[in-house]
């Protein structure tokens, strides 16, 4: 089979069989279009004539630009990704026969050191809200939206919800009086998500006096939160919105969604809760994934006792007071 024939085959397994998300199929099909190109500049149309030099050369020419197309060279992060995905695809070919060995077998993915979220401190996330609320006060301001906003963010920190499940939100998805709704995660897996009464109440507010004068410009859209012109909140527009809150609040340095929901699982894990409860909360399909916050709460521990205990330092007390 043609290169090109065999990754069509590939992303349409990865679609309909194992039911990845939009936004992961969407990272696949780009990372081996750029494959595709590369075996097409080298005149390799056939899947069964890639070798495993070829796959070997192909992960090492990520470092560069390309020179026959649009792609730029790659950090670690994004190769290691290029690099699962050209695995994957090789995978499937031997498997299913279109190809006779799996040429990326001894290809490995590099091993990426674990970087801890940066999750904001309760403080930070408090002056966020606050700044908000305060704005939706003010004489010339554009209530529905500033409604909106406040809704959107009372809701991301308050479930620790993706983005993309946020804005995904239909109306009939929130239960404000069980404080509970649902949400649609990576591979259209559904969970169950508490509402927190900051949370209820921001949205109750947004939905009796903000969300309709938005849906009002609009054709009647379903979903929860709306933009100016009263169609779906696009997920650029809602980082905007957090990013914007962030500057209110005064943090410098640049957040987003996400976030919001590493402060989320964060401020669980430091509250006590249950590494099991939280990775469901969070919609994880392993605890490892989740086990990364405990490196950040672990983290905060060691920063507490360094600044509070007399022996923490070399020297004691003693060096702390000269």
């Amino acid at each position: 089979m043609q290169v090109q024939d065999v990754i069509t085959a590939y992303l349409n397994h990865l679609t309909v069989e194992r039911g990845l998300a939009r936004n992961t199929i969407a990272s696949y099909r780009a990372d081996l279009h750029r494959y595709q190109r590369w075996c097409q500049a080298r005149m390799i149309m056939k899947f069964d004539e890639i070798t495993a030099h070829d796959v070997a050369d192909f992960i090492t020419s990520l470092a560069y630009p390309e020179s026959d197309g649009p792609g730029k060279a790659l950090g670690a992060v994004s190769a290691t990704r290029v690099t699962v995905s050209v695995r994957g695809v090789h995978r499937f070919a031997c498997n299913e026969g279109f190809a006779g060995t799996d040429a990326a077998q001894r290809i490995a993915a590099a091993t990426l050191p674990k970087r801890l979220p940066k999750a904001l401190s309760y403080v930070e996330v408090e002056r966020m809200l606050a700044a908000t609320q305060e704005a939706i006060g003010a004489p010339d301001a554009n209530a529905p939206v500033l409604l909106r906003d406040r809704a959107l963010l009372e809701f991301l920190y308050g479930t620790g919800a993706r983005i993309t499940e946020a804005v995904g939100l239909a109306i009939d998805d929130v239960d404000l009086e069980g404080r509970i709704c649902i949400v649609t995660g990576k591979g259209s897996k559904q969970r169950r998500l508490p509402l927190g009464a900051p949370a209820v109440d921001a949205l109750a507010a947004y939905l009796v006096r903000g969300r309709p004068a938005l849906a009002a410009r609009g054709r009647g859209n379903t979903r929860l939160f709306l933009n100016t012109r009263g169609a779906a909140l696009s997920r650029q527009s809602a980082f905007s919105v957090v990013q914007a809150a962030g500057v209110a609040a005064g943090i410098e340095r640049p957040i987003g969604p996400h976030t919001l929901r590493h402060s989320y699982a964060t401020h669980l894990l430091e509250g006590g809760a249950d590494i099991r409860v939280v990775q469901e909360l969070l919609g994880h399909a392993s605890v490892t994934t989740t086990q990364i916050y405990t490196l950040v709460t672990a983290e905060t521990l060691r920063e507490v006792y360094v600044a509070s205990h007399p022996r923490a330092l070399s020297g004691g007390l003693a060096a702390r007071q000269r």
